[in-house]
C-alpha cells in the first residue's frame, strides 16, 4: 500500500470517527429498532437496556491511533482476502440475552461472519474488537465491556492504552478470555488473524 493510500485511509477514517453531537436524549427507554431510527450516522452513542449512552470526545491520540490501526488492519485483511475491518461509529448488536448495542473503535468481521452485516450494524459478535481507552472509558472497557464481549463469544479482544502506551490483549478460550502477552521483542501475535504482528513500539511511535 502507498504512502497516498495509507494517507487516504487515514483521511477516511478521521472524517467518519465523529464526536457524539448535542442532539437532545430522547425520553423513556427505546427498542433497539427505536433507536436506530433516533440515531444517525454521525451519532456516537450505545443503546443499552433501552437507554442511550451517547460517548464522550475523542482526543488526538485517540484518533491517531484507531487510524494507524485501520489502515494495516485493513492492509492485512484484504491483502489475505479475509473478511472486513469496520471502525466507528458502526454499531455491534450484542446476541441475546443482552440487550446491548456497543460502538467499538475498531471491529474484524471473518469472511464467515459477514452474513452478520446490516446496512447500519453487524447483528452478532464480531471476531476481534479493539478498543481504546480513556481515563473515563477505561473501568467501563476494563469492566463491564470484557465481560459482554467475554459472554458474547468475541474471540478477540485488544485494549489499547493511549496514556500508558501499553496494550492488553485477550483470547477467547475454554471457561472464558486468557490474556495473551506480547513476546520479548514486543510484539504481539493475534490468533484470529493468523500471522498478523502487532509491533507495539512502532505503533506508539506512529502516534507521536
Amino acid at each position: 500500500m502507498s504512502q497516498q493510500d495509507n494517507h487516504s485511509l487515514l483521511k477516511e477514517a478521521y472524517a467518519q470517527y465523529a464526536v457524539a453531537d448535542a442532539r437532545p436524549l430522547p425520553p423513556g427507554k427505546m427498542t433497539f429498532e427505536q433507536f436506530l431510527i433516533w440515531a444517525d450516522e454521525d451519532t456516537l452513542a450505545e443503546w443499552v437496556e433501552g437507554e442511550v449512552v451517547l460517548m464522550t470526545p475523542a482526543s488526538l491520540r485517540h484518533q491517531r491511533l484507531a487510524g494507524f490501526l485501520m489502515v494495516i488492519l485493513r492492509e492485512f485483511v484484504t491483502t489475505y482476502d479475509l473478511g472486513e475491518v469496520l471502525f466507528a461509529p458502526f454499531l455491534v448488536r450484542l446476541p441475546e440475552p443482552l440487550k446491548r448495542a456497543r460502538e467499538p473503535d475498531l471491529i474484524f468481521v471473518s469472511k464467515e461472519r459477514l452474513y452478520l452485516l446490516k446496512p447500519t450494524y453487524l447483528d452478532g459478535a464480531p471476531d476481534l474488537i479493539i478498543e481504546i481507552t480513556s481515563p473515563e472509558s477505561l473501568e467501563r472497557d476494563r469492566g463491564v465491556k470484557y465481560k459482554e464481549y467475554e459472554q458474547s463469544g468475541v474471540k478477540e479482544y485488544w485494549l489499547i492504552h493511549p496514556d500508558t502506551c501499553q496494550g492488553e490483549f485477550f483470547q477467547l478460550q475454554e471457561g472464558g478470555y486468557r490474556q495473551i502477552y506480547p513476546d520479548e521483542d514486543d510484539v504481539y501475535h493475534s490468533r484470529v488473524l493468523s500471522g498478523f504482528k502487532l509491533r507495539l513500539n512502532k505503533l506508539w511511535e506512529e502516534v507521536q
